[in-house]
């Protein structure tokens, strides 16, 4: 099991997920307030969460292409991380601070592209 601390709008959750849980869905099948506009396919940033602690070393080649594009402010896309370990992250975009109606499509259960 991983163990995920999560922050969005100042309030934070802990809560425990298979390891190997793409980690958006974790975060948003636990009530974490996070956008995912795109659905999971690497290609808006708006699932971009920083790291406290156990930041995967891993980077899928859609993350990387989207960080060598766009400047992350060393953010990563959770659409394109696996929870594993114990994890601390911040949202960095939340649905209630944004100006959407709602997340984005629910994102598929293995990492795309």
């Amino acid at each position: 099991m991983a163990t995920i601390t999560a922050t969005a709008n100042g309030e934070t959750t802990t809560f425990d997920v298979e390891d190997g849980t793409r980690l958006v869905l974790a975060l948003e099948r636990n009530d974490v307030d996070i956008l995912h506009k795109c659905g999971g396919w690497a290609k808006c940033t708006t699932c971009r969460v920083s790291f406290e602690s156990g930041e995967p070393s891993e980077t899928t080649a859609a993350e990387a292409e989207i960080a060598a594009n766009r400047d992350l402010d060393g953010a990563r896309l959770s659409c394109q991380i696996l929870a594993a370990g114990t994890m601390s992250v911040t949202a960095a975009m939340t649905v209630s601070s944004s100006d959407f109606d709602d997340a984005g499509d629910e994102p598929s259960e293995t990492i795309t592209p």
